[in-house]
């Protein structure tokens, strides 16, 4: 799978509403073992917390990309910059920055660790 690849891909079937909108931005970082690990950059305009964010991307990424469609679960790690502006210019610059959440989602309720 290319990773590269399905980031362009989904960033132009659903991303953009996002970024454009609500200045929220997510990317994929991996797709192991049936577990979606996504990146999330939070704008001003974004007012859902954490989990309802996570939430919401894990499924979009898995029900927008069929590539993900057999996903068991989701890793969402959150770059806040509502709270630290900086940290957005940051990440464009370098992309590298601490994360300030890490959230999980499961998307079956049968499966456990």
């Amino acid at each position: 799978m290319n990773i590269e690849e399905l980031n362009k891909k989904h960033l132009l079937r659903s991303d953009m509403v996002y970024r454009v909108s609500y200045g929220l931005s997510s990317k994929l970082l991996s797709f192991n073992n049936g577990i979606i690990s996504i990146e999330v950059l939070y704008g001003k305009r974004w007012k859902k917390n954490y989990k309802q964010t996570a939430l919401e991307l894990a499924h979009n990424w898995r029900d927008k990309n069929p590539e993900l469609g057999q996903a068991i679960g989701c890793k969402v790690y959150i770059i806040d910059a509502r709270k630290f502006p900086y940290k957005k210019d940051l990440y464009l610059n370098t992309g590298v920055v601490s994360y300030d959440a890490k959230e999980g989602v499961l998307f079956y309720n049968n499966v456990s660790n």
